[in-house]
């Protein structure tokens, strides 16, 4: 009985060990992205990544950029920009390293300069203009010899920059868990309870729109100083097509909001929601209500190309 019992023990044991190995190497289980508190920021994925995560590859470097390792001034003769935004920009788990904006933006870039440009991912999920202005006075510009902001339009309504959720949001994690298999049950299978901090924070109070529109003077002032231009962007959520329900009254008048201040600063801007309009079938450039899907991406990244190239000096 005893080696029978020792032999179904074994047994158990290997076939978890297989299952471990199988979700760990197979689908990156077990080693998620992670994240690190910062305290202007709120929050940045954590420097020097490099993971396989559902079968792509997602690599972060020392300045918490979804890019390889870079030198800290572009070699002479390389055309340098930095791609701000939030998981749109980033890409997240869903998106190879090869087929992030960033990267498509390089390639289709390429098609109207001399060489291939190089195009630093400044981004994490659920930035807002804030988060993303903390980054670049934190880590500054860069080198970059132009800067391209995306938005969408949850973001005119973004928060104040917190750390809270690190550590404590199963989306943001600060460690990696014990194993994969606790990491499909805890995060899959049977996810721990919102924390009550997060469930039970107050949402921000005051003219919010006003703040992050602010965010944006602020950043354009920094570039206006460096002498390096700016182009912003705007994607829209899914559900503000003409064949959804469109923009909510809300939502129009912070769109109206951020026009007046496209045209009081001068700043070239690309609103992506009538370009979207004009597809035949525009819910297929959508993978969800807010992310893009890879023919939303490839539409975002030659309209962005194409209004680079125009205000490149």
């Amino acid at each position: 009985m005893i080696k029978i019992g020792l032999l179904i023990l074994g047994g158990i044991l290997g076939l978890g060990l297989g299952l471990e190995l199988l979700l760990r190497l197979g689908l990156g289980l077990g080693n998620p992205p992670l994240y690190v508190a910062d305290e202007t920021m709120g929050y940045r994925l954590a420097p020097h990544q490099r993971l396989r995560r559902f079968g792509n590859r997602i690599d972060i470097n020392g300045y918490s950029l979804r890019n390889g390792p870079i030198a800290p001034q572009p070699d002479p003769g390389t055309l340098r920009l930095l791609l701000l935004g939030d998981s749109i920009v980033n890409g997240g788990w869903w998106t190879d390293q090869a087929q992030i904006l960033s990267a498509r933006l390089a390639q289709d870039l390429a098609t109207h300069l001399p060489q291939p440009p190089e195009v630093l991912n400044a981004s994490a999920n659920s930035w807002g203009p804030r988060n993303q202005l903390a980054y670049v006075q934190r880590f500054g510009l860069l080198g970059a010899q132009g800067l391209v902001w995306v938005l969408n339009t949850d973001d005119l309504f973004g928060g104040e920059p917190s750390s809270l959720g690190v550590g404590r949001d199963r989306n943001y994690p600060d460690r990696r868990p014990p194993a994969a298999l606790w990491e499909l049950y805890r995060r899959y299978l049977r996810p721990l309870p919102l924390d009550p901090l997060l469930r039970d924070r107050p949402p921000e109070t005051g003219d919010v729109v006003g703040k992050n529109l602010a965010a944006l003077t602020q950043l354009h002032h920094m570039t206006q100083t460096a002498g390096i231009p700016l182009v912003l962007a705007l994607t829209p959520l899914r559900r503000e097509l003409a064949q959804e329900s469109g923009s909510r009254p809300y939502e129009l008048e912070a769109r109206q909001r951020l026009t007046q201040w496209v045209d009081s600063s001068g700043v070239p801007f690309v609103d992506l929601l009538p370009r979207f309009n004009g597809e035949p079938d525009p819910l297929t450039l959508y993978r969800d209500h807010i992310h893009l899907s890879p023919q939303g991406d490839r539409l975002l990244s030659q309209t962005l190309a194409h209004q680079v190239a125009l205000i490149l000096p």
